[in-house]
């Protein structure tokens, strides 16, 4: 009677082993990944199209001092200011002649860091050029990351407004005279003082404020 010899038992344990290995290897699946978290401080210049009306925005994020700044620019059109604060209070004006300002009194602040936390992984895609790794949060946005840099490239909104960033730079501030919202947002009545602006504008303040809603959901 032949007894397998040492060498032909290592030779089994070790095929038997790696059947065993390639098996589990197989069956476990990578875990999506997960977007990056805003810096606390960024420039960025986006591109926005909503159904072919566009805008320049110069972006302006400071979470440490709980401020964000857009700077709207029509597409020759006017320029207009939106300055908002973690405390929900938002201004939005024109440095013009006609002195034109509108404040709102939001129920949640700026958009946090982490504020795509619980957003569904959906793939990859191409947009704008860059591969990107894509989520969507609770159907609301859908929010597009360069696959090697890490950095965001386009966002849209369900209405089918869309950003396309152009520049994002992180650790940018603006220095702190350029967010005093001015003099005349300050001495308007009410009635004067609503939310509802031409062009569309009360439909951007609707959507930051739905978009803050689900940053805390």
């Amino acid at each position: 009677m032949a007894y397998p010899t040492i060498s032909s038992i290592s030779i089994l344990f070790l095929l038997s082993l790696s059947i065993t290995q390639s098996t589990s290897t197989s069956i476990t699946t990578e875990s999506p990944p997960i977007p990056t978290p805003w810096p606390h401080q960024f420039h960025s210049i986006l591109v926005m199209n909503y159904s072919g009306i566009l805008e320049l925005i110069d972006l302006w994020y400071d979470w440490p001092n709980g401020r964000n700044f857009n700077i709207i620019q029509d597409q020759l059109g006017k320029l207009v200011y939106d300055l908002e604060w973690n405390n929900g209070t938002s201004f939005v004006y024109r440095l013009d002649a006609t002195k034109k300002c509108s404040t709102a009194q939001l129920p949640v602040g700026i958009l946090r860091p982490n504020w795509l936390d619980g957003a569904t992984y959906i793939g990859q895609r191409h947009v704008d050029g860059f591969l990107c790794n894509v989520w969507e949060k609770v159907e609301f946005i859908t929010y597009y990351e360069d696959v090697v840099t890490k950095r965001p490239v386009h966002w849209l909104f369900y209405t089918g407004r869309a950003a396309h960033v152009m520049t994002f730079e992180v650790g940018a501030a603006l220095e702190d005279a350029k967010w005093q919202a001015p003099v005349y947002c300050f001495e308007q009545s009410p009635e004067v003082n609503s939310p509802k602006l031409e062009n569309g504008r009360d439909d951007h303040v609707f959507q930051r404020n739905i978009l803050n809603r689900v940053s805390v959901g």
